[in-house]
């Protein structure tokens, strides 16, 4: 008699909480984002089985208590996961607004207030962060004549969310000055 593949097995709650397992292994999630992955599986299990609604909506309620029962014991951490990838994004050269943006689709919002304002405190590492941006695109104080392409520079920030006054902050830096900001910025 032939296994059954993977798709055709009923997704019982130990199946899903060793899925879930196996997902928190490999990658930093919030729990909107992990149930999300168990509803893929279940719907590819549907889908694969022609399985009645009473039987989809059981199995989305044991993913859900799944991914209760995980965050109860800690293994998803939505404040984590959200003040981690707030910093790192801000090292990249994120601003506030796309940092919140990330973390909104990622079903961290409500915790994107206070890991956004651990990853940028002050003014001075908003406009490390926009240096960053600058640095990347070889713009501002990075460019070889760095008043040649301001307006492109500004639209470069703006586009990334990086208000006015921090822009022109920005764009006022010089290049060793530039420099000692990024590094105190990605040190601290």
């Amino acid at each position: 008699m032939p296994h059954p593949s993977r798709s055709t097995l009923a997704p019982t709650e130990a199946a899903l909480e060793q899925a879930a397992v196996a997902h928190l292994a490999r990658y930093a999630t919030t729990r909107a984002a992990l149930l999300r992955v168990l509803e893929r599986r279940i719907a590819r299990w549907a889908a694969a089985t022609g399985a009645e609604e009473p039987e989809i909506a059981s199995a989305r309620a044991a993913a859900r208590r799944v991914v209760e029962r995980l965050a109860a014991k800690g293994a998803v951490n939505d404040s984590a996961f959200a003040e981690a990838r707030a910093r790192r994004l801000a090292r990249s050269g994120r601003s506030a607004v796309a940092i919140a943006a990330h973390l909104a689709q990622r079903g961290a919002a409500e915790e994107a207030g206070p890991a956004i304002a651990a990853a940028l405190p002050d003014e001075e590492a908003a406009i490390a962060a926009a240096l960053i941006a600058l640095r990347r695109r070889r713009l501002g104080p990075f460019s070889p004549d760095p008043t040649a392409h301001r307006d492109k520079a500004l639209a470069v920030l703006a586009r990334a969310g990086f208000s006015r006054q921090i822009a022109d902050a920005a764009l006022a830096t010089g290049w060793e000055e530039a420099e000692a900001l990024i590094a105190r910025f990605r040190r601290g």
